[in-house]
């Protein structure tokens, strides 16, 4: 719905006139799928002239464009400067400011174990009083963000430190709606759905499944996602976390039964494109093109949103290819996990301006003006969702809207030894031939051994 324009004081005195205060705003004030009622409010009572607020990320290049559009509406509403430099050495960057008492006022960090660290060493400062309560109540699987926001200080004590702003979603199947609807199959809305359709695409005579780990380097790593679906879809999410930091071991029964049902797909000729041999040496680049063949030859690939910049060149999601959530198990009552990957903004210096920078990436229209130009997702559940940039993106963002909980990438929250080595050889091996049980075993030896 439109909106009547309207322009707070703060931003109309940002120029003699106002009329060019918003004239370097990617969308006209008061138009367009966006909220505009809770920034208007914000900029009334919002005023900031003066003041900076400095801003480090990992974002860069087209995506340092875009969260410099989102920035300009804070300028616009406050009268204050926003100073955002994005750097590929983030991580580095960022503790050797911090250390040295040279920090920005607030880090965009990639995920939230460099974040765990840095309140531990006392180099962050927790979000206002009543953050955590605005999280659980205004985030889709609120209090996942918490959970994943929340880390202990230098003593010990726990506080939110994190909130979430930029979200990546893995929990996607990507499958050829021309193959689909030529064979008349549904969509599966549950894990045993999806087991008697890979199933029923045998009996019919094609290929259910394409899977591929290769990565260079980085071998192995597709299959960690997998068994980390597989871990939320078979146990809680309670359970997830203790594997995660290792309070629970790796070769826990619990753990090896999620191998063995990535093992059900992955391992069985029949099941995946060139027969179960190939899974481990497929590079993962490669490995959705069966998709586009003509007859298709294989009707899914588990892969997480980013794998269309894979697709052959003038593919369109949503015709030439769709996707659909990776289903949980009817029975086991454990809602509908998703896992994923996302950003968080962090306070690494206090100031008046930083905490209304907070408040500002509350409002639903921060969100959605990184929605509008694409490449973005996010919990927020005040959102509209019209304002996503296209439909796969709004398909995606209805995925988290539903998600009853969200779980951070398994591997990425472990020792690099282990989520960034172990685990990735370990994938390799178990389809190879090696056992689940086995895999998991030498994966714990390995994890014992850093200790």
């Amino acid at each position: 719905m439109k909106h009547t324009l309207y322009v707070s004081a703060a931003a109309l005195a940002l120029t003699a006139g106002g009329v060019l205060a918003d004239a370097h705003l990617a969308f006209p004030v008061g138009e367009g799928a966006f909220t505009w009622d809770s920034y208007n409010s914000f900029a009334d009572s919002t005023d900031l002239s003066g003041q900076t607020v400095e801003i480090t990320g990992a974002w860069t290049g087209n995506e340092k464009e875009k969260v410099d559009k989102v920035f300009d509406y804070f300028e616009a509403a406050t009268g204050a400067t926003v100073a955002y430099s994005g750097s590929d050495s983030f991580e580095q960057d960022i503790v050797i400011s911090s250390r040295a008492g040279s920090a920005p006022n607030l880090a965009a960090f990639p995920q939230p174990g460099l974040a765990a660290d840095m309140a531990r060493q006392g180099l962050l400062t927790p979000l206002a009083e009543g953050t955590t309560e605005w999280v659980r109540d205004n985030f889709a699987a609120g209090q996942s963000w918490v959970d994943l926001g929340t880390y202990a200080d230098k003593d010990g004590n726990d506080a939110l430190y994190g909130l979430f702003y930029r979200v990546d979603v893995k929990s996607l199947v990507w499958y050829s709606p021309i193959a689909f609807d030529e064979a008349g199959y549904d969509i599966p809305e549950t894990m045993e759905e999806l087991k008697e359709l890979t199933q029923q695409i045998v009996d019919d005579g094609g290929t259910p499944w394409c899977i591929g780990l290769g990565s260079g380097a980085a071998t192995g790593w597709p299959a960690t996602d997998w068994v980390e679906e597989m871990m939320l879809r078979t146990q809680s999410p309670e359970d997830y976390d203790k594997w995660v930091t290792n309070e629970m071991k790796f070769d826990d029964p619990k753990v090896v039964a999620a191998i063995e049902e990535f093992g059900w797909f992955a391992l069985n000729d029949d099941f995946v494109q060139g027969g179960a041999s190939n899974v481990a040496t497929t590079d993962f680049r490669d490995s959705p093109a069966g998709l586009f063949t003509i007859p298709a030859e294989c009707y899914m690939h588990r892969q997480a949103s980013f794998i269309p910049a894979f697709f052959p060149e003038g593919t369109e999601v949503g015709k030439d290819v769709d996707f659909f959530y990776f289903p949980s198990y009817a029975d086991k009552d454990l809602g509908k996990p998703v896992l994923g990957a996302g950003a968080l903004f962090a306070i690494t210096k206090p100031s008046e301006a930083t905490n209304a920078m907070i408040e500002f990436l509350k409002l639903p229209l921060a969100h959605e003006l990184w929605m509008a130009q694409g490449g973005f997702l996010t919990a927020h559940a005040g959102v509209n969702l019209d304002a996503y940039s296209d439909d796969s993106l709004r398909a995606q963002g209805q995925i988290l809207q539903e998600a009853s909980t969200f779980r951070f990438d398994g591997s990425d929250l472990m020792p690099s030894e282990i989520g960034a080595g172990a685990f990735w050889s370990g994938m390799v091996d178990y389809t190879t031939g090696v056992p689940a049980a086995e895999v998991a075993k030498t994966i714990q030896t390995r994890w014992d051994s850093i200790r």
